[in-house]
């Protein structure tokens, strides 16, 4: 056979298995870029940021970063005459670099003092002392600079029907599981009322004091806040070039005159900014994410808004493109809390397909704690989120929990009752539906209440006549209906205890204590800010800790199982079918195999881990024995629980002088009498995974061993799962049933088996 020809030099080698496997892995689906300074890709240094100055005469800031005043844009104008404390900023800039740094991880430098000199700094010099933290000291600047002490959570709750009745039944599910706001939006911009409304029914279901934002085109999303509908903004979104704010058709001043307006009617207002959109919008002048995002910090500041969403936003992919990106979008954060700004920290839009990126991109601050980790965790499934996949959807709900649980840190959600968040569900929708029909709106069927309480996502409610949901839409627009009308309809309807939560949220913003920075309510409509509830970290001892109810919240998720759940479920397998007949003696036929079981066996212990009942193992193993011709004898042995003092006892009673042990997890072996405890013949360690025809192989192989046949090969099954997470909590609570029943006093117990 000719051997085949070599490669060419211009050939490409077929790539090897390892590597094709590589390729198929959900990372690979993600977008990756080289720096690239023209285009702007270029997260924390570019050779275009400008050096970092300040020159003040007479009271007036005459150049900033480099650029002499009469070259500054609309930003720079805005920022130098409203975003500097000119009093502190000859100290503040002439600060080393690495000394601001060190600052912001220092424990013993008070927040304060850190909040004082930033205001001093220009937006050149925070993004250079931002980018010498290194992700450890990120998330202990974090840690110490957040404005409120006690951390919470956003929720987004969409569909892509923009169904009343789900939207109202997913509120209040939210609520449930602690989200302290709640932002919607629409695939129709026409819908927007409804939604609001639909949100904030099922926000007062669930609990007093969640706030609701309905994010859509501003003057719209303004009226719905005049009336009631809405009680917070964040979509106002800001740039770090002229350019990009000019193709928005915006300025920082009309941008300000907005927020001004939220603010007059006692609505809670943030902007929204993040890596990536100026090069997403290509207008990035070269400058790195980092400096421009910086910019963005600093006019919010000299707006006087209350705080930033930020953390890439919708560039959060691009930002994550490149070398450090993930480190860039955590910085962003800390520069709003530096700013002494509300951080809303992003984890909304979806960084990466692969669950280890996002993972490593969300702990740090998880862990850091934020006034809100995430500013839109899809609380819907990630089909129905109608902002795009959020970096975490209701598939990842109970990861959070677990996490949270994990590190013991407080990521602001907590384990809902399932029951509790059936009935929720239900008095939403049916709250929803009583609303809509007393306000003339729509008349949902009693079919539609029931298929919004059991779905999971839309996709689960059939097809309805969208013009329902438009006709809602533009009767409550059309009617200047708000919030009022929609309390009244509710205690109309019933709903005393909604339509009041419903008067306090109206009431709240006439006191406008929730205008203060990072404000929420929490459940007993107190106000937690950075006024009433300010970040007292300073160093380990100090600082927000759960409070031991709210740790027990953290620690209580619903998977979690006790010695007492195991035993009421292997209770419900008890039955008569094993029964002590005497004291275990030696057997003295040569072809007798006994098979030991260990002490909780037939007493506390059913079922094994594979679901298999321990008289369903019994019967394979017995009739492999007899497939053998071989004698069985079946033995408790009460004095360990140790498997390989089980099968060595069990082989040293049999005549053969061949044993089985029995755990009641469902591991299993062969013993002889003469080997070592730990040197059995053969061994079954993956009690999960063993079927009935892997016992029944067993009790061949015994026989065979006994006769001194040559036994089949057995093998521990193969399975691609990982199964020691899932079933070693169960282990540890089987084995505590066991070893209550180690009792050396009763000795070795001959067991008569009812099959």
């Amino acid at each position: 056979m000719a051997a085949e020809p070599a490669p060419t030099d211009n050939a490409i080698p077929d790539r090897v298995g390892r590597i094709r496997f590589m390729d198929q892995q959900r990372v690979n689906l993600d977008g990756f870029a080289h720096e690239d300074v023209s285009l702007g890709l270029v997260a924390l240094h570019s050779p275009a940021d400008p050096e970092p100055s300040l020159r003040i005469e007479h009271g007036v800031v005459v150049e900033m970063d480099s650029r002499p005043a009469a070259d500054f844009d609309v930003i720079d104008a805005m920022i130098a005459r409203h975003g500097i404390d000119l009093g502190v900023a000859a100290e503040a800039m002439a600060l080393d670099d690495v000394a601001l740094a060190r600052m912001l991880v220092d424990a013993t430098v008070p927040r304060a003092e850190i909040v004082r000199l930033v205001a001093g700094t220009t937006p050149a010099k925070l993004a250079r002392v931002m980018a010498l933290l290194r992700p450890a000291e990120l998330t202990m600047a974090m840690t110490k600079m957040r404005a409120r002490r006690t951390p919470s959570n956003q929720a987004h709750v969409t569909n892509r029907l923009d169904d009343p009745l789900l939207l109202a039944a997913d509120a209040a599910t939210a609520a449930a599981y602690g989200f302290r706001e709640l932002e919607t939006t629409v695939p129709v911009l026409a819908d927007a009322p409804s939604n609001a409304v639909a949100v904030t029914v099922g926000a007062a279901v669930a609990s007093p004091g969640v706030l609701v934002q309905c994010s859509v085109e501003e003057a719209m999303e303004l009226e719905m806040g005049m009336r009631g509908l809405v009680s917070y903004a964040e979509t106002v979104s800001i740039y770090g070039t002229e350019a990009v704010f000019v193709d928005g058709d915006d300025t920082p001043y009309s941008k300000a005159i907005l927020a001004a307006a939220y603010a007059s009617r006692g609505v809670k207002m943030r902007v929204s900014s993040g890596a990536g959109s100026e090069v997403l919008m290509g207008g990035a002048e070269r400058c790195s994410m980092l400096y421009l995002e910086s910019r963005c910090v600093s006019l919010a500041r000299a707006m006087g808004v209350q705080g930033v969403q930020n953390g890439g936003i919708d560039g959060a992919s691009v930002a994550g493109s490149v070398p450090c990106g993930v480190r860039e979008l955590m910085a962003e954060n800390v520069m709003v809390m530096a700013r002494n700004l509300e951080s809303c920290s992003g984890n909304d839009a979806l960084m990466s397909e692969s669950d280890v990126r996002r993972t490593s991109r969300t702990l740090p601050i998880l862990l850091a704690g934020s006034d809100y980790v995430c500013s839109g965790f899809g609380s819907i499934q990630r089909y129905d989120n109608m902002f795009g996949p959020s970096q975490w959807n209701a598939e990842d709900i109970d990861d959070w929990l677990v996490m949270q649980r994990d590190w013991g840190v407080d990521g602001g959600l907590r384990t809902a009752d399932v029951y509790e968040v059936g009935r929720l569900r239900r008095r939403a929708a049916e709250a929803t539906r009583d609303v809509y029909r007393w306000l003339g709106l729509a008349d949902f069927t009693d079919d539609h209440v029931e298929r919004a309480v059991d779905a999971v996502g839309s996709k689960d409610l059939g097809d309805p006549d969208p013009m329902v949901v438009l006709g809602a839409a533009q009767a409550i627009r059309s009617s200047g209906l708000g919030s009022l009308q929609v309390a009244r309809a509710l205690q109309e309807c019933g709903y005393d205890e909604e339509a009041s939560r419903v008067l306090d949220m109206l009431a709240a913003r006439v006191h406008g204590d929730h205008l203060q920075t990072a404000a929420i309510f929490n459940e007993s409509m107190q106000v937690l800010s950075l006024v009433t509830d300010p970040n007292d970290y300073a160093g380990p001892g100090t600082g927000y800790d759960p409070a031991p109810r709210r740790q027990a919240e953290i620690d209580a998720i619903r998977q979690a199982r006790g010695v007492e759940d195991l035993r009421a479920d292997q209770a419900q397998w008890a039955n008569e079918s094993l029964r002590v007949v005497g004291p275990a003696a030696q057997g003295g036929h040569p072809q007798e195999v006994v098979i030991g079981l260990s002490p909780a066996v037939g007493r506390t212990v059913w079922q094994t881990l594979s679901g298999l009942s321990v008289l369903d193992v019994l019967r394979e193993l017995l009739a492999g024995l007899e497939e053998e011709s071989c004698q069985a004898r079946v033995v408790r042995v009460n004095s360990t629980l140790d498997l390989g003092m089980i099968g060595l006892t069990a082989a040293r009673l049999a005549g053969s002088g061949i044993g089985i042990g029995l755990q009641g997890k469902g591991t299993a072996l062969i013993h002889r009498r003469d080997l070592p405890p730990l040197a059995n013949l053969e061994l079954y360690s993956m009690a999960p995974v063993i079927t009935p025809a892997l016992y029944r192989l067993l009790g061949s192989n015994a026989g065979r061993h006994a006769k001194g046949a040559t036994p089949v090969p057995a093998r521990n099954p193969y399975t691609d799962e990982a199964i020691e997470a899932r079933y070693h909590t169960s282990v540890v609570a089987l084995v505590a049933l066991e070893r209550a029943c180690v009792d050396r006093r009763l000795g070795n117990e001959d067991l008569e088996v009812r099959l």
